[in-house]
C-alpha cells in the first residue's frame, strides 16, 4: 500500500515538472502541471499521515480530479479560455476536505465513516459534496468534449488523433467507473469487515489515472490557436455573435469563399484551418460556418477535402505523374497522413485512389 503511495507520489510530481518545462507551455500545460503537482501533494499527504500516525485519511483528491477534468476539458476544446483568479474558487472543497481530513481525522473504512458521533456532520458533507462534485464535473467534462469532437469538421480540415482527445475521453469514462467499483468494493468491505482490497484497488487505480494523465498530458499539443492575428476581427466576431446574416450577406460570403478557393486553392495546405480561412478573407468563423452548412450545405471538413480529393483525381488522370507515388500525390495536395487521404477519397469517390488509377486507365 505505502509502496503504491510513494509510487504515486513520484510520477505525478515528476510528470508535473516534464509538463511545465515542455519548450512551448500552454495554457492546458499550466493547468495540467497544477494539477499534476496538487496530486503529489495529496500522495505525500495521505504517505506521511500514514507512516507518522498510523492511520489512513479520507484521500480528497477525488475534490481534485473532478473539477481539473473540467477547467482541462475547458483549456483544449475552448479557444478563447483564460486562467482567471476566479477559477481557483474550484479548489475551494479540495482545499476544506484535505485540512478537515486532519482537523477531524476523518476515517477511510466505511463503518466508522457513518458512526454517531461529533464528526458525523462532516463525513456526511463529505459524501454529498463529492457526489455534486463527481455527477457535475464529469457530466460537463464528457459533455464538453464530446460537442468538441462533433464540432471538429467545422474547424479542422485535416483532424489528427491530438485533436479529438479520444484519451481524455477514455479518461474521464475510465475515472467514472473507477468511482462506481470503488463504491461497490467498499460496500463488500463493509458488509465482510474487510477493506484492503478496497484501498489497494483506490490507490492502485488513482496511480494508473495519474499515470495516464502525465503520459498522455505532456503528449498533448495545443488544438486551438488563441490569439487572432487581427484584432479588428475578433472584435467583429464577439460584435456578430448573436446575429442572423441576411441572404443577400450569406450569397456574398459564398462568392468570397468560392473565389478564394478557385484562386488561391488554399486546400493544398495540410494545416488550413477555418481560423486561418477566417483571418484570410477577414470574416467572422461562425459566419463562414453559417453559410458554409446552411448555403453551400456542406461542413468545412467536407467542402476542404472535396477539393482536395478533385485535386488528386487531376494529378493521378495526368500521366506524367505517373513517377510519384499515390501517397506523394495525397500530401502534395493537402493530405496530411495517408489514413485519412484513402478514407476521405472512398468515402467521396467511392473508390480508393489505387482503384480510381487503375479505372480510367
Amino acid at each position: 500500500m505505502e509502496t503504491v503511495i510513494w509510487v504515486g507520489f513520484s510520477i505525478a510530481l515528476f510528470a508535473g515538472i516534464l509538463t511545465v518545462t515542455k519548450k512551448q507551455v500552454n495554457v492546458s500545460d499550466k493547468l495540467l502541471s497544477a494539477w499534476l503537482f496538487l496530486l503529489a501533494i495529496d500522495y505525500g499527504n495521505i504517505g506521511f499521515t500514514s507512516l507518522s500516525f498510523d492511520f489512513t485519511i479520507v484521500p480528497s483528491s477525488f475534490f481534485l480530479f473532478n473539477p481539473a477534468f473540467y477547467l482541462y476539458s475547458c483549456s483544449l476544446t475552448d479557444e478563447k479560455f483564460k486562467l482567471k483568479w476566479l477559477q481557483l474558487l474550484h479548489l475551494v472543497p479540495y482545499i476544506f476536505f484535505e485540512l478537515s481530513n486532519h482537523f477531524f481525522t476523518l476515517s477511510f473504512e466505511i463503518d466508522l465513516f457513518f458512526i454517531n458521533d461529533n464528526n458525523l456532520w462532516i463525513r456526511l458533507l463529505f459524501a454529498v459534496s463529492f457526489l455534486v462534485s463527481l455527477i457535475v464535473y464529469n457530466t460537463l467534462s464528457i459533455v464538453l468534449v464530446h460537442k468538441h469532437r462533433i464540432n471538429l469538421k467545422n474547424e479542422f480540415s485535416n483532424i489528427n488523433q491530438n485533436q479529438k482527445i479520444s484519451w481524455l475521453l477514455f479518461v474521464v469514462i475510465s475515472y467514472n467507473v473507477y468511482i462506481y467499483t470503488a463504491t461497490a468494493l467498499g460496500l463488500l468491505g463493509f458488509f465482510y469487515n474487510d477493506f484492503e482490497a478496497s484501498r489497494l484497488f483506490n490507490y492502485s487505480a488513482t496511480l494508473a489515472l495519474t499515470t495516464a494523465l502525465g503520459f498522455y498530458g505532456i503528449r498533448q499539443d495545443e488544438i486551438y490557436k488563441r490569439k487572432l492575428k487581427k484584432t479588428g476581427l475578433e472584435q467583429t466576431e464577439k460584435r456578430y455573435k448573436k446575429s442572423k446574416l441576411e441572404i443577400d450577406k450569406k450569397e456574398d460570403i459564398k462568392t468570397l469563399i468560392l473565389t478564394y478557393f478557385k484562386d488561391k486553392s488554399p486546400y493544398l495546405n495540410s494545416e488550413l484551418s477555418m481560423h486561418i480561412l477566417s483571418e484570410e478573407l477577414n470574416i467572422p468563423k461562425h459566419q463562414l460556418t453559417e453559410v458554409l452548412n446552411t448555403i453551400i450545405g456542406k461542413n468545412f471538413f467536407q467542402f476542404v477535402n472535396e477539393y482536395r480529393v478533385e485535386a488528386v483525381k487531376q494529378k493521378l488522370s495526368d500521366t506524367s505523374n505517373n513517377k510519384f507515388s499515390i501517397e506523394a500525390i495525397g500530401y502534395d495536395c493537402g493530405f496530411s497522413s495517408k489514413s485519412s487521404f484513402f478514407s476521405v477519397f472512398k468515402n467521396i469517390t467511392g473508390q480508393t485512389p489505387s482503384q480510381f488509377k487503375n479505372s480510367i486507365r
